[in-house]
């Protein structure tokens, strides 16, 4: 890998890394959701600070430039990231419905009391 991508790599995660941190300290995004944010990048920023790594590390899995490993390790890392979110996502909606049905079971209970109420 050239020296100016690599530089330009380190950059760039640098960047990710402090827009991430930003958003937690804003309290626009919550810390658990950013670790793994964190964890991608800080793996990332090692792996394209040490070269020869990143071409052993090709040359294994047969990538032909360690350039192209840095974005698949990305790749890798945002669909890691995604699935996070997805299980988040699932949980939230499973949340979501059991809310609606016992705010339903409790707007029934309060008109049939009022009926109750209404006769007597």
């Amino acid at each position: 890998m050239s020296l100016r991508a690599q530089i330009i790599i380190l950059v760039v995660l640098i960047l990710a890394l402090a827009v991430v941190l930003n958003a937690v300290r804003k309290k626009s995004m919550r810390l658990k959701y950013a670790l793994p944010w964190f964890g991608c990048l800080i793996v990332l920023l090692i792996v394209s600070a040490i070269p020869n790594g990143l071409v052993g590390l090709s040359n294994l899995l047969g990538i032909y430039s360690p350039v192209n490993m840095v974005f698949f390790l990305g790749f890798l890392f945002s669909l890691a990231i995604i699935f996070v979110l997805t299980l988040v996502v699932s949980r939230l909606a499973e949340r979501i419905r059991k809310l609606t049905q016992a705010m339903a079971l409790m707007e029934k209970r309060l008109m049939q009391e009022q009926k109750e109420g209404n006769k007597l």
